[in-house]
């Protein structure tokens, strides 16, 4: 199962909204990046990240996968139960980020990348993840809602590190 990975692709984007062409545009190129024996290097969140992580679990390429996390799994389901219970997500994306992060921990341990230092998921330790994101990637795939800040954050610090960074960029009316 093990193949050697030449190249990491962070995968970046918005976890608030989504819309079917975003989401095929994710998959289409998260495809392309696996099927060359690349990898994904993305956070773990809703949307994007998900869309991003469920397509490598289809392909069965699970150590073409890192997921930094901004804190440890346990404490990472317990953000999202919380915030279904604020109604900031909905019970069912919670239901299933915890699922798929549990299966891939399951099955490939090494794909998930737990920040045991940090106990609360706030903006901060949102953005450190994405620090972390771009340390481990050769190069970044933005997806980028409504010029969304924490894309923002992670194109940012990409061009700062130098490494090649494409932008897809999105508009979605929001109530």
């Amino acid at each position: 199962m093990s193949q050697k990975v030449s190249k990491w692709v962070g995968i970046s984007g918005s976890w608030r909204v989504t819309n079917p062409k975003i989401e095929n545009d994710v998959r289409t190129e998260v495809r392309k990046i696996i099927s060359k024996g690349n990898g994904i290097v993305t956070g773990g969140a809703l949307n994007v990240d998900y869309q991003a992580t469920d397509e490598v679990l289809i392909s069965g390429k699970l150590d073409q996968l890192k997921i930094f996390l901004p804190v440890s799994l346990d404490l990472f389901v317990n953000h999202y139960q919380k915030r279904a219970i604020e109604g900031i997500v909905t019970q069912e994306q919670a239901k299933d980020v915890i699922k798929q992060l549990k299966t891939i921990k399951k099955l490939n341990p090494n794909s998930i990348i737990e920040n045991m230092t940090e106990t609360i998921v706030d903006k901060d330790t949102y953005y450190r993840r994405n620090s972390e994101v771009v340390n481990a990637s050769d190069e970044l795939l933005a997806f980028q809602v409504n010029q969304s800040h924490g894309t923002q954050d992670t194109i940012d610090k990409a061009k700062a590190k130098g490494i090649p960074v494409k932008v897809f960029s999105y508009q979605i009316d929001v109530q």
